[in-house]
């Protein structure tokens, strides 16, 4: 296979690797793609008569919370059975290979955590951290089972959020900042997996990569929008290519 032997000879002079993660990464492990779990609705709009990005957003969570937690708490169902997938495991593994490897994910999972990933920018913030919209209350939980829709914040009785990005909110500044602290730092290979590649701040360490002549690779079934300037664009998915990946780099270590 010529494209996996062109990426283990990219790690073999590399000491700093970025992966850049999307929903693909997590799809093995039975989550639906944000585009699945659109898909949940076939109408095109919710039970209230709205679109499940409207049900989503940063704005209805503040005006009718029982609305968002609702839609929230569903997807939550369908995910909770889900466990970190190969994908996730190899990731995880080449910490131990390079001197420096971060993981950008999209995910809001936390399989990569999960998965024993430790230098991780969840940039969406993950779901099974939830958080007072009016205190310090925080807390982590395993699924929403028990959660009363709205959840109340046990301290103070305000409604409690989980510590994602919703639509239309801004993205965490101490997050960003980690990201933009490591692109300056540079990485000799990045990595861009299970992603179309459609949000600005997810495109922009590939083509800050290609300007910098660090080595890029793609991994997704299908073209995205940094297809074309990637040194591999490589049509598979995460998990299958992940593993032939890390039994070619066990073979030729």
């Amino acid at each position: 296979m010529e494209k996996i032997d062109t990426v283990i000879r990219f790690l073999k002079n590399a000491k700093s690797v970025l992966f850049i993660t999307g929903a693909g990464v997590s799809a093995d492990s039975g989550l639906p793609t944000y585009r699945g779990v659109s898909g949940l609705y076939n109408d095109k709009v919710t039970a209230e008569g709205i679109p499940i990005e409207s049900a989503l957003a940063g704005e209805m969570l503040h005006r009718r919370p029982e609305v968002t937690w609702k839609y929230l708490a569903e997807i939550e169902r369908r995910c909770r059975r889900a466990r970190p997938n190969r994908a996730h495991e190899v990731i995880a593994a080449f910490e131990n290979e390079f001197q420096r490897v971060w993981v950008l994910t999209q995910n809001i999972d936390g399989f990569h955590h999960a998965a024993g990933s430790h230098c991780v920018i969840d940039i969406h913030g993950d779901f099974h951290n939830i958080a007072c919209m009016r205190c310090s209350w925080r807390h982590r939980v395993n699924n929403y089972a028990g959660l009363k829709i709205p959840p109340r914040c046990p301290a103070c009785q305000a409604v409690v959020r989980p510590e994602v990005v919703f639509f239309g909110e801004m993205l965490p500044e101490k997050k960003v900042a980690v990201l933009y602290r490591e692109l300056r730092r540079g990485f000799d290979v990045v990595f861009s997996i299970g992603t179309t590649s459609v949000f600005p701040y997810i495109q922009q360490p590939v083509f800050l990569a290609k300007q910098a002549g660090w080595r890029t690779v793609e991994i997704n079934p299908s073209g995205t929008e940094v297809s074309g300037i990637v040194d591999v664009a490589w049509r598979a998915g995460a998990a299958v290519a992940l593993d032939a990946l890390w039994k070619k780099w066990q073979q030729q270590k």
